[in-house]
């Protein structure tokens, strides 16, 4: 199986965040982590975060739990209106 490439324009935005998670994912002040380990890194926490939510909303209220909310990844509570008619039908 081959490994497949792409290349990403790098926008001065894109490339402020890439070098800021770079010294996020460096082992010393003077490590230059390949910007592959920085991606992947990234990837990593985005889906791991999405799962410790999905596993906290049952833990912690709405309030505390949004605390966590990112610009990448939130989670926003909503209230329903559940009819009761077709319960009361059935008794």
């Amino acid at each position: 199986m081959g490994t497949e490439r792409t290349t990403l324009r790098l926008s001065d935005e894109r490339k402020r965040l890439l070098d800021e998670a770079s010294t996020i994912v460096a082992n010393a002040p003077d490590d230059d982590p390949p910007r592959s380990d920085v991606i992947d890194a990234a990837l990593t926490h985005l889906i791991q975060s999405q799962e410790n939510i999905d596993a906290a909303r049952d833990e912690l209220d709405p309030e505390t739990i949004q605390k966590f909310n990112t610009d990448v990844l939130a989670l926003h509570y909503r209230t329903s209106v559940d009819s009761r008619w077709r319960w009361f039908l059935r008794i």
